[in-house]
């Protein structure tokens, strides 16, 4: 899906289960790319998109899917919509629910101390090699060296969209415009599919909008915002490493 994929299995094992455990993993990671890119014209999103694939012969997991990313459209007042851009791409979903489904599975496997990161959405479980909580960087959106916070904990799905590195190619679905306002949002977690869509529904909304929308959101969410003029705003609660 033109993303990076990378894991930390910080679990005791032996090497040959390690290297079974992360083979797994990656394999998965494929299977969704090969299903769900919008890179990809042999993709089944793409087939679905330009009707070469009737609904009712698409996969599972597609159709999984498209029903959930139809309740978050609902559940974010129709800023998270698969056809903002004009066509199906459900990709604000399926990268972070793709690496929450790998960290499901890694857990039941038997390694339940782990990082997926995903292009910058991240799911970690327990603890890092060191024995300490995990420590999830958030780029700073106006600098790619920097970060603007550092979360800690051993059980956080962390999401982030931002318009750092693409520009504003979030389309804001009620004006048909890219939308402005936020140049980064970061929403936490129980589950990364969600966040993911959270954060991209955020954007979408623009300031003040999405920012009023993200602090209603009931607990656990939490999140961080960087505005366009570099403000930096965030849930009491967060997680924030001083």
């Amino acid at each position: 899906m033109g993303t990076a994929i990378s894991l930390d299995l910080a679990d005791d094992l032996p090497a040959a289960t390690l290297g079974e455990l992360a083979g797994h993993t990656f394999d998965w990671m494929r299977e969704v790319d090969a299903r769900f890119s919008t890179y990809r014209d042999d993709s089944e999103v793409c087939r679905l998109d330009r009707g070469g694939l009737p609904l009712a012969e698409a996969s599972a997991d597609l159709r999984a899917v498209l029903e959930r990313c139809a309740d978050l459209w609902t559940a974010t007042d129709g800023f998270f919509d698969v056809y903002a851009t004009g066509r199906l791409d459900p990709s604000g979903y399926v990268k972070g629910w793709a690496a929450q489904v790998a960290s499901d599975r890694l857990v039941a496997a038997g390694a339940p101390n782990h990082c997926v990161n995903a292009g910058g959405d991240v799911r970690v479980r327990g603890h890092s090699s060191s024995g300490e909580p995990w420590r999830i960087g958030v780029r700073h959106p106006g600098d790619p060296a920097a970060t603007c916070l550092v979360l800690t904990g051993t059980d956080l799905a962390v999401a982030t969209s931002g318009v750092y590195e693409r520009g504003h190619h979030v389309v804001d679905p009620r004006r048909g415009a890219p939308a402005v306002g936020l140049r980064s949002v970061t929403v936490v977690g129980p589950d990364l599919g969600e966040a993911d869509a959270y954060a991209t529904a955020a954007v979408a909304m623009g300031a003040p909008t999405g920012i009023t929308w993200l602090d209603r959101l009931p607990a656990p969410w939490q999140h961080a915002v960087v505005t366009d003029d570099s403000r930096l705003h965030h849930s009491r609660t967060l997680p924030v490493t001083p």
